[in-house]
């Protein structure tokens, strides 16, 4: 039986698709659980409506990001930190940090999930650290962390 994923379905598909399962499993579980719809005509169209909105949605986002790119290319970041012996910060900084200073800078919210810091930086030096704006938009921002006063 052929049906269309509303949601998706490990080891089945992605919302949106149109898979071929066993008519029991789509008559007992998918449908009930309303995962899935039969394959009909209008639910046909109805979906590759929906695909088409989804592309034009995706796209969209793809070039909001790009710009937003465009604005963070050459962002340098400053943090004054307090210091204590041998240059070790008495904290860190954080990428919930970063993200704070960049929605700062360029008046748009980044949100600290985007920036792909491994661990806190808890030295004093100058650390690229990139920021993913979405699926396809990657950038590199410089943090520099300096001791305060």
């Amino acid at each position: 039986m052929e049906v269309i994923l509303l949601k998706d379905v490990r080891g089945v598909g992605e919302a949106g698709e149109l898979v071929s399962v066993a008519d029991g499993y789509a008559r007992n579980y998918l449908v009930p659980r309303k995962l899935a719809v039969a394959a009909t005509p209008a639910a046909r169209k109805q979906a590759e409506q929906e695909a088409a909105a989804r592309a034009r949605r995706e796209q969209a986002q793809r070039e909001a990001a790009e710009a937003h790119a465009q604005a963070l290319q050459s962002i340098e970041l400053v943090f004054a930190m307090r210091t204590g012996e041998s240059d070790r910060l008495y904290g860190s900084v954080t990428s919930g940090d970063i993200a704070e200073k960049l929605s700062e800078k360029t008046g748009e919210p980044v949100d600290k999930r985007k920036v792909l810091l491994q661990e806190p930086i808890r030295e004093i030096g100058t650390f690229p650290v990139d920021v993913r704006l979405h699926n396809d938009v990657q950038i590199t921002v410089t943090v520099v962390v300096e001791p305060e006063g």
